[in-house]
């Protein structure tokens, strides 16, 4: 008997969904009215699967062809490729991790009922129950041989074309069709857990404990975001959907857990593009007696070790075939003296605001609302030295107009000691020598409240309830964020509509 070839699914044309859903819900029918109670159907309870398709692969895999194994194997599967042909059937069952497996249901194995019946009911989509012995075909295909055979899910709707890839577009709307057709979709999700795990044992590793803080806040702060804004009817109160954790982990610091982090969701009623979502993951972190040095180290660290969960080393192949260095040291670059030299002209803290605006116009930089002195050092810092970062570099000590809640430099005046991290084009990280001063973190609170008053929709609220944990006594403390979605982007080479699972759109 001569093995056909597996011919692959095809979606019919937009005319043809509501026919073949027509079809497909009389096969239904037909199966729910062959029911019984103790199986059947078109939606059982359970089928008795004995092995994971997966699991037989990695241990007959590499049979000969025309193999017999003797062993007996239960599976279940979607019927990704079907091909029906006299007195044998040909499915290939994909699992949901993407494992495939061949199942031969033939006239001598199951009986002529049986064989009709599966010519009738089965479809594209379905997912089924096979059982049988477990052999090579002829052609050397991992096999069931199918003695028994069942529904264990009807699919109402057709599969997309396994042969077109889907739009992004249809990828991120759709994303259960992306994860049945795409291998790189499910390589996405798989990737993105071995960060999160990895991140944990980093942090394991050195004694940081992971703590969770509220989503819903009667004060955004944390960061210069726009929040989004909520009601609450059990407290007739405004809440607000955090745009960041900081505030809360750093009293988690004046309790005394000097060692704390968080993988969670973060909310920012901002842009959306492909390095922004208004609703991402974030890590954040602090450490007390150490600094914005200690932090970057600290930072290096867990993504060379996320890098190396994920992929085998710190040198990483993104999605186009690039291949990116995430290892050995990373530069640690001057924001004021990288734009000086860049620009052509000195820059200090020390600069007016009219002649960065001035430089500005000279650039064709345009300048942001709300213009100060450091907002518009870092959009010319963007403008003249963004671009040309090939390797992870860290950018030192920023403007302190900018950075509210970080530490003065203990020895450059007018600068904060912050960093970001870039990687990849764009900003991967911040990270800060905390300011832990009571006083002065009231003064740059009422800084930002006047910002607030002029307009300023992203500037910070003075938060009593944080300043009165920081007049109990915070120590000396470095501190990081990170997004989630953008470290799978620098790991993979993706877009972040593509690393979150279901990412928000219209």
């Amino acid at each position: 008997m001569t093995e056909p070839s597996a011919l692959p699914a095809v979606a019919a044309p937009d005319d043809d969904v509501f026919e073949q859903k027509a079809v497909r819900l009389d096969k239904r029918a037909r199966l729910m009215h062959e029911r019984t109670d103790a199986a059947g159907g078109a939606y059982p309870v359970s089928v008795p699967v004995t092995h994971a398709i997966a699991d037989l692969r990695a241990r007959y895999g590499d049979l000969e062809p025309d193999t017999q194994t003797g062993e007996r194997a239960g599976v279940a599967g979607r019927v990704v490729f079907s091909r029906n042909t006299g007195k044998l059937c040909f499915a290939t069952l994909q699992a949901g991790g993407g494992s495939r497996i061949q199942a031969m249901i033939s006239l001598a194995g199951v009986g002529e009922e049986s064989l009709q019946r599966w010519k009738e009911l089965v479809d594209l989509g379905d997912h089924v129950f096979v059982a049988g012995e477990v052999i090579s075909s002829r052609r050397g295909e991992l096999s069931i041989m199918v003695e028994e055979w069942s529904v264990a899910a009807k699919a109402i709707l057709p599969l997309p074309n396994l042969h077109t890839e889907l739009s992004e577009e249809s990828r991120v709307r759709s994303r259960y069709l992306d994860l049945i057709v795409r291998d790189q979709a499910r390589r996405t999700v798989l990737a993105r857990a071995g960060v999160n795990a990895s991140l944990r044992a980093t942090f394991a590793a050195r004694g940081f404990v992971e703590v969770e803080t509220p989503m819903l806040q009667v004060q955004h702060g944390g960061a210069s975001a726009r929040p989004f804004v909520t009601h609450s009817n059990a407290f007739d109160t405004e809440l607000y959907l955090r745009i960041a954790p900081e505030l809360y982990l750093k009293r988690a610091v004046v309790g005394g857990l000097e060692r704390v982090f968080e993988i969670n969701r973060n909310f920012r009623n901002e842009g959306a593009d492909s390095t922004h979502s208004p609703e991402f993951a974030m890590l954040e972190a602090y450490q007390a007696y150490t600094d914005y040095h200690g932090i970057a180290d600290l930072t290096q660290r867990l993504i060379q070790d996320a890098a190396i969960a994920v992929t085998g080393s710190t040198t990483v192949t993104w999605a186009d075939g690039t291949v990116y260095d995430l290892g050995g040291e990373w530069e640690r670059l001057s924001m004021y003296e990288s734009l000086s030299q860049a620009a052509g002209r000195e820059i200090t803290p020390q600069t007016s605001l009219e002649q960065l605006q001035t430089l500005a116009a000279e650039a064709g930089v345009e300048e942001p609302p709300h213009a100060t002195h450091g907002k518009l050092v870092e959009e010319l810092w963007e403008h003249f030295v963004k671009t040309g970062l090939t390797r992870p570099t860290f950018v030192m000590d920023f403007p302190v107009d900018t950075s509210p809640l970080v530490r003065e430099h203990r020895s450059i005046p007018g600068v904060v000691e912050k960093w970001d991290l870039y990687v990849r084009g764009f900003e991967l990280a911040t990270g800060y020598s905390e300011l832990v001063d009571p006083v002065i973190q009231r003064e740059r609170f009422v800084e930002q409240a006047a910002l607030a008053a002029r307009g300023d929709v992203e500037a910070m609220r003075i938060d009593e309830e944080f300043l009165r944990a920081l007049e109990h006594g915070m120590p000396p403390s470095g501190g990081m964020g990170m997004g989630i979605d953008r470290l799978l982007m620098a790991i993979t080479g993706l877009g972040i509509r593509e690393t979150i699972l279901f990412p928000l759109v219209k």
